[in-house]
């Protein structure tokens, strides 16, 4: 079980240093924009190093929408993304379920997620693992409730796509987290990232503000369990910076204790 952070871009390898983490996650453009990624001229020494790395797809990305216009460019931006990430090395692509919009049919977004990958299989497949993230808001939501996720992996499970457990994310869609690793891969089979965050609001509340894990409206114990159970890599999204961060990280040690010093 390796443990990281969200991180700056610029650097990611220092940030990751100076949290003393054995992962880091972080963007290759604008988390807000539709610019596809430029090649980086630290390639070579990211795909170097002892660092696992993973990267996080821009929010604006919506390839279950029913509007062309988001999302024709979605699943063009996601495959640029893919292949960006690759060329680092990374290990994984972190990407939103996404939505419809009020009144559309779900099962059109569902089926829209299975012409991305068929998309992608247009020009040899996605490179590396695309890690679809579950989200805290939203009632047309492909992957904010299990029983939508269910639905979702009906359609595109056997595309091997991979899942990014988000803990604030569960907690503020309304999925109690005590024996949720279980309920989860009864459904993807798979756990491939855990993003180990508290959350600032109360269960069920749609709303996706992040904590750190010693605060925030979920038991830290209980997010202790979720990621013990997981048994996955695990990136801190959580807010401080490098202090804020690095405390989290020493506390997941701490708790988990000879579990990540033997991995």
């Amino acid at each position: 079980m390796r443990i990281g952070a969200h991180v700056d871009a610029a650097d990611p390898l220092a940030e990751a240093t100076s949290r003393a983490a054995e992962a880091a996650q972080f963007f290759l453009a604008d988390p807000q924009g539709w610019k596809a990624p430029t090649p980086r001229t630290d390639a070579d020494r990211l795909r170097a190093a002892d660092i696992d790395l993973y990267v996080h797809a821009p929010y604006v990305i919506n390839v279950a929408t029913l509007n062309n216009r988001i999302r024709i460019p979605s699943r063009k931006l996601l495959v640029s993304h893919a292949a960006a990430a690759a060329a680092i090395g990374a290990r994984g692509l972190v990407v939103h379920g996404g939505h419809v919009n009020a009144g559309d049919d779900l099962s059109v977004g569902f089926d829209n997620w299975r012409k991305t990958f068929a998309y992608a299989a247009e020009s040899g497949g996605f490179p590396l693992p695309v890690l679809i993230e579950n989200t805290a808001g939203g009632d047309n939501a492909c992957a904010r409730r299990l029983d939508s996720l269910a639905r979702l992996w009906d359609v595109i499970g056997d595309y091997g796509v991979g899942f990014c457990l988000d803990t604030c994310h569960a907690h503020a869609g309304g999925e109690e987290l005590l024996g949720l690793v279980d309920r989860v891969k009864a459904i993807t089979g798979r756990i491939d990232l855990v993003h180990a965050n508290n959350s600032k609001d109360g269960f069920g509340s749609g709303r996706d503000r992040h904590d750190n894990l010693n605060g925030g409206t979920i038991e830290s114990d209980l997010l202790v369990a979720v990621i013990r159970a997981a048994d996955a890599p695990v990136i801190v999204e959580t807010p401080g910076g490098l202090a804020g961060q690095g405390a989290d990280i020493t506390f997941l040690r701490e708790q988990l204790g000879g579990e990540v010093a033997s991995a």
